[in-house]
């Protein structure tokens, strides 16, 4: 009853003596543990009594960070000879076989796993960690290695950019036939369990170290039939997921680019659809709509396509080249903005803190009229890369609030791979507020776009 309290209550931190797995899951999987509005997810922790949240997916990481973790205060059977494990070993094993399960399926392949089919696990464990795998001159790993028939690496360099910095994560990697795998993967999560790091505190943070509490708890559980449990994806269940940006009517022409060259190139590389509103526009601004139908748990091309335009939709704020800031302005429905303010304001602090970037809600009379009565708008300012940090928190929030996945699991993170911006020279705008003879009519449709 203890254990079950305790992690009721602080399923947002990881005590030391917990036992803890970041597994990484293929982004094409992870419909598999997550499920149509995580019922999946929610059945793995009700069976096991763990907790588990999944990162989100970052622009160009073809894998997503699953974190596992439990109190070793009470133990479940696991396996056919009912062993007693801890629960976050047993979901593991869970979240592991729906993954092999799905590649299968996908595969077409009926036969028996463990002769046809070669598997790849890849798990980040810091650096304080791994040792236990590796032991005094290689010998535990070589031992491990010769005792499962798997191939067994520790990769230090050129990590996955979901790896975190502060814990100087390595990467485990067991590939072999799917029995073989499981049974390294047993022997390494062993180890890991009987030697928890120092860092693990922080394993539930992004790289800033920072916990995100507008982050979303989610959980789940597999039964020994995994095949029940793979998603059939209906297109019919994608969402369209849209931001729009406030744009400076002087910068349209290079987001737009010579001939339409760089809005194309953008549409083309990241899938999203981005139109350029004519319908809407006043002498200062214009609306720049971003969206795409996509699932939850893909990568979102309306995610990437925005954090790629921000730069040519934001306005220069600062005083001179050294002194560099942006200022990006976002519309949002009145209905979703509560979730990035949080109760108490507890969600926009947090995001202010972790990204260090200035984020403001303006509503009714401070509003540009450009906007619709039942819109407010976000406005983002910082130096280029806070100011990235913060719009991505923003609209991954937002996207998780239209996913209806408020109470799944999600893992917001605050660093992301480069992505290279041209930035165009703007002068500060000076929008007009709205006023009661300017306000658009909410069920107005944003239209006469042009590209």
């Amino acid at each position: 009853m203890a254990s079950t309290l305790r992690n009721i209550h602080d399923q947002n931190v990881i005590g030391s003596e917990e036992t803890v797995y970041r597994y990484l899951c293929p982004v094409k999987k992870t419909g598999s543990i997550i499920g149509k509005g995580g019922e999946i997810a929610k059945q793995i922790r009700s069976d096991t009594k763990s907790n588990m949240r999944i990162n989100e997916a970052l622009p160009g990481c073809e894998e997503r960070v699953v974190t596992i973790y439990s109190t070793n205060e009470e133990l479940n059977h696991f396996g056919d000879d009912g062993e007693l494990v801890c629960p976050a070993l047993d979901a593991l094993f869970k979240v592991h076989d729906m993954v092999v399960a799905d590649t299968d399926h996908d595969d077409g392949n009926d036969d028996d796993l463990g002769e046809k089919q070669t598997v790849t696990v890849r798990m980040l464990v810091p650096s304080d960690q791994i040792g236990c795998v590796i032991g005094k001159g290689g010998q535990v790993i070589q031992n491990l290695r010769n005792d499962t028939n798997a191939q067994i690496r520790v990769i230090k360099d050129h990590l996955p950019s979901c790896a975190l910095t502060l814990s100087h994560d390595e990467l485990l990697q067991i590939i072999g036939e799917p029995l073989v795998v499981r049974e390294a993967l047993y022997q390494v999560a062993s180890l890991l369990h009987d030697n928890p790091s120092r860092f693990q505190h922080l394993l539930l943070s992004s790289s800033s170290s920072m916990h995100q509490p507008g982050a979303m708890l989610m959980s789940a559980a597999l039964t020994s039939s995994h095949r029940n449990y793979a998603v059939r994806r209906d297109i019919a269940d994608a969402r369209e997921f849209c931001v729009c940006f406030i744009c400076p009517a002087e910068n349209v022409g290079g987001v737009i680019g010579k001939g339409g060259g760089f809005i194309n190139q953008i549409r083309q590389e990241t899938g999203a659809t981005i139109r350029v509103n004519t319908s809407e526009t006043d002498e200062d601004d214009c609306i720049i709509v971003i969206s795409s139908k996509e699932f939850y748990e893909d990568q979102s091309p309306a995610v990437n396509a925005a954090i790629r335009l921000q730069q040519r939709c934001s306005e220069k704020v600062g005083k001179d080249a050294n002194d560099l800031a942006i200022s990006t302005r976002l519309l949002v429905s009145s209905s979703q903005i509560g979730c990035l303010i949080g109760k108490g304001g507890a969600v926009i602090s947090e995001m202010r803190s972790v990204t260090r970037a200035n984020i403001r809600i303006l509503q009714k009379e401070d509003v540009p009229k450009i906007a619709r009565e039942d819109e407010e708008m976000v406005q983002i300012t910082g130096n280029p890369d806070a100011a990235m940090k913060a719009l991505t928190q923003v609209i991954l929030r937002l996207r998780a609030n239209s996913f209806d996945m408020d109470h799944g699991l999600v893992l917001l993170p605050t660093s992301f791979p480069y992505i290279p911006q041209l930035t165009e020279s703007s002068s500060k705008s000076k929008y007009a507020k709205r006023d009661d003879h300017s306000k658009l009519n909410s069920n107005s449709k944003r239209r006469n776009y042009v590209s």
